[in-house]
């Protein structure tokens, strides 16, 4: 099994059979300007959460091909031996710059540009594509659940429904998106994610009883404990859980049936036994349109899994990594763009401003070529790497702030959860 931290071989074959041509014909050396960008928000999505940032800084440091990467190129006669030996001292020492980690971005938004030579640039592609697109993707879809919970806590609980690293960077955009912790400890580890978690229905099983098992779980972890009370029945599980945690118990969880006519009578029958600031957590199956159907019921916090880390529905965000500006044959650097039907390109490198009103509402994303900076609107990029070093690396609490200030921005339109367009018109001069 591969030791290699390297993120080199997170690629697909062709970047490096057209980094072979290139070098080959003796265009790898010109300057190049990619852009990251989605033609449109999938899913009818009002806005987008730009998510992944940091993922991608740490993919572009770690990008070199060592003796096992290089190993197996040679290995699979991938690429030719001119080609393996520009590889061997591969590094980026070009520049990124693009939107904030938590920013929201909209169709036409360039969300990373990505500028040095063809051959630097060019390599980058698949593994910046396939962070953002998972990451965003996920960060959107969180950032509708945490609008419809309305400022009830969430948890993500979602490893078990996905691959085991994509479970790990879900955990880390649902909580830059307003989640309030998960139950993934690898989350945790590397990015401070604030983990929970207390027994599932195994647990209540393995025991002689529901009492027997309720006694070890306080026992264990305290009156303040989480208690699952839909092994059996919830109403003998709850009047057993109060009777052995007190007053005291911290939380009982709802994971079946109808939540929102179960949690009614859970409150009733808690504030009946005194337990008054006993919470009710909800879990099973739950979206976004699931916990706005529950606005009205007495919950107190959710568990999200399989709709979060599949994106609710929309399982990428659909960004494309596209050449807008290449270096000719006389040293100029020129416009290129795609004709293709269904899916152009705009040509230039372009810069991004947020437009708002006198309010402080955001009315437009400003995309320009000309170089010049409109009056009233907000610059939207930011430097991430130059000269191949990054220096745009923000903490993860960073940019969860950063998210919970760009959303006041929106129109309230950005925040329906029905199928619309996006909630900005992007415009470009």
């Amino acid at each position: 099994m591969s030791t290699s931290t390297s993120s080199a071989l997170l690629t697909d074959h062709y970047e490096l059979t057209m980094l072979q041509a290139a070098l080959r014909s003796g265009a790898a050396s010109r300057r190049a300007v990619f852009e990251v960008f989605a033609r449109q928000l999938p899913g009818g999505r009002r806005y987008g959460v730009v998510a992944g940032i940091g993922r991608v800084l740490d993919a572009v440091e770690d990008f070199r091909f060592g003796d096992e990467e290089l190993a197996f190129l040679r290995d699979n006669q991938v690429v030719d031996e001119p080609t393996l030996d520009f590889l061997a001292g591969y590094r980026f020492s070009g520049d990124l710059y693009g939107y904030r980690e938590g920013e929201c971005y909209f169709p036409g938004s360039p969300i990373v540009t990505v500028e040095g030579t063809f051959a630097e640039a060019v390599l980058l592609e698949t593994v910046i594509l396939s962070i953002l697109n998972h990451d965003s993707a996920i960060a959107t879809a969180a950032a509708r659940m945490v609008r419809a919970a309305a400022g009830r806590p969430i948890i993500e609980m979602g490893s078990r429904r996905t691959h085991e690293m994509s479970a790990v960077a879900a955990a880390r955009a649902a909580y830059l998106s307003g989640f309030s912790s998960t139950s993934n400890l690898m989350a945790g580890h590397l990015y401070g994610v604030p983990t929970a978690g207390t027994a599932a229905h195994a647990f209540t099983l393995l025991h002689d009883s529901e009492r027997g098992a309720f006694q070890a779980q306080i026992a264990s972890l305290g009156a303040g404990t989480t208690l699952l009370v839909d092994t059996y029945d919830v109403a003998e599980a709850v009047r057993t859980g109060v009777e052995l945690a007190g007053p005291e118990l911290g939380a009982v969880r709802l994971d079946s049936g109808d939540l929102c006519e179960i949690a009614t009578e859970v409150r009733e029958q808690l504030d009946a036994l005194g337990a008054h600031k006993t919470r009710i957590i909800v879990t099973s199956d739950l979206d976004e349109y699931a916990i706005a159907a529950l606005a009205s019921a007495p919950v107190d916090g959710y568990g999200v899994g399989t709709s979060l880390v599949t994106g609710s529905g929309v399982p990428t965000a659909a960004m494309v990594y596209k050449l807008v500006a290449r270096e000719d044959a006389s040293g100029v650097l020129a416009p290129v763009a795609k004709r293709s039907v269904g899916k152009p390109s705009r040509g230039g490198r372009k810069c991004a401003f947020r437009r708002l009103d006198e309010s402080g509402t955001a009315d437009a994303e400003l995309v320009v070529t000309s170089g010049r900076e409109p009056s009233g609107a907000r610059p939207l990029q930011v430097p991430l790497v130059r000269d191949g070093e990054v220096v745009g690396r923000e903490s993860l609490e960073a940019s969860r702030a950063w998210h919970r200030e760009v959303l006041t921005e929106l129109p309230a339109a950005a925040h329906h959860l029905s199928r619309g367009d996006a909630a900005l018109p992007t415009v470009f001069d």
